[in-house]
This record gives C-alpha cells, structure tokens and sequence, in this order.
C-alpha cells in the first residue's frame, strides 16, 4: 500500500462536547458538539475568523480548551499540518531535514536515523514527487514544493488522524491534484481526514462531511445538506453579529 497508507482496523470516533475555545481572549468556537467517525473527510468552512484554525489547534493539542472537550484524540494519534504561513522560511533547513521532523515523536532530538528509517524519509519525499530535492533549502522552494515537503513530513507521521489547515494555498494545478490524490488514499485506508479550507468548490466535488462553523457550528453532516446558499448565508449573519465581547461561555451572543 505505499508509506503512511495502511489500514486501522480498530473504531475510532472523535467527540466535540460543548467545545468552547478563545483566542486572544475573544470567543474564537462557541459550544461546538460534533461526532467525527473513524475515516470520516471532513471540511471545515466558514468566514475568516470564525474558529476554523483555532479548532485545528485545539484538536492537535496546542491550545487551551475554555470549555467542554475534546475525546478520542490524543497526540500519539494525531499528525498536524499547519498553514505555511506558521512556518519561518527563513529557518536554514533542507528539504530531506524538514521531513525528517515528522519521526520526532520516535527520534527525539538526540537520536540519529537508523538505515530503515533514512528510506522511510526517501519514500516520503518520492511519495509527494520531491526526489532530487532532498538537500534544496526550504526557502528556495515554490508554495507547491513547500507543501510537498509538508505532506511528506506528515506520511512519516503516520498516524491515523490528520489534521490539515488551508493545506492548498498557493499551490499549482498539478500539486492540487497530486495532494488531493494522497488525502484520497488516506480516507480509503480509514484515515480521519480533518480539512480548514475556503475552497467552497473543492469541498463539494472531494469532502464527503462538513462543518460550517461561524464561531457556533451552523451545519454539520454530509456536505450536499451543508453547503447551501441558506447555510452559507446564515453563516455570514452570524458571524457579523456575533458580539467579540462577549463571555466565550454565555451561548447565544449573536
């Protein structure tokens, strides 16, 4: 089946109980309760600011829960793929030395790579169509190159929830498709898929479930039933009128 492909035959289903985040100390996700299923592709969509990232974060445990919880997670469980915009191009690394921080959880810092995994890297980078760029400095790369790298680091991951956030910004026609083609493997070998993107169109030919959130979830189910102009349009109202003072715990601001 390939690197970062195989099958978890166990059941494995994410809860979202009453979540209520804030970033900044403004109410960020508003009493959010959802069941994400084992394999589920899920798309999470909304205007800019709604929550999406800060969700994203939450789920990949880098930010604190207000209140309410998150089940069925923990960090040995998750691989995170952060927007390219979290990330210091400037930072002097190669290509192969990017990738290689996705056996971190294995290595730590002090380990070196024994031979098996020194090709689980190769594989990686061939794997997302990178071979030959393996000692390229990261800020000599394309937008499309960079998450390249990044979707290899998260097949060394390999862990049976991914979480991607806007993964295909900046990015060409043929990286769009090659990526989509890796996230296609992941959802058939019972992969969670869990998606931040603004790509109304992608979302409705790819994602087969959706989250509209607005900081409170508007929508939540299969993303023919989500995704209509009512949703997407109340969706709007209620984030323009959702009131940025408010307790993050009163439900019901807007």
């Amino acid at each position: 089946m390939g690197i970062g492909v195989r099958n978890y035959p166990f059941v494995m289903s994410i809860q979202l109980n009453n979540l209520t985040l804030t970033y900044e100390r403004h109410p960020a996700v508003h009493h959010v309760t959802a069941t994400i299923g084992q394999g589920d592709w899920l798309a999470v969509v909304g205007p800019n600011g709604a929550g999406k990232s800060t969700l994203l974060n939450a789920m990949a445990g880098l930010t604190t829960i207000d209140d309410g919880s998150i089940e069925g997670l923990s960090p040995n469980t998750v691989a995170y793929l952060p927007q390219q915009t979290q990330l210091d191009r400037c930072f002097p690394i190669t290509v192969f030395e990017l990738v290689v921080t996705g056996l971190w959880a294995k290595l730590g810092f002090f380990e070196s790579l024994n031979k098996s995994q020194y090709e689980q890297c190769g594989d990686a980078i061939s794997a997302v169509g990178l071979q030959g760029f393996e000692r390229r400095m990261i800020n000599t790369l394309s937008g499309g190159q960079l998450q390249r790298s990044l979707f290899a680091r998260v097949l060394l991951q390999d862990q049976p929830v991914i979480l991607l956030d806007e993964p295909f910004n900046a990015i060409d026609t043929k990286t769009l498709a090659d990526l989509t083609q890796l996230i296609k493997q992941w959802h058939q070998h019972k992969r969670t898929v869990i998606m931040v993107t603004h790509d109304l169109d992608y979302i409705q030919e790819h994602c087969p479930q959706t989250l509209l959130l607005a900081r409170d979830c508007i929508g939540y189910g299969a993303t023919k039933e989500i995704l209509t102009r009512e949703n997407l349009e109340k969706a709007r109202q209620h984030f323009e009128a959702f009131d940025k003072r408010a307790n993050s715990c009163v439900q019901g601001a807007a």
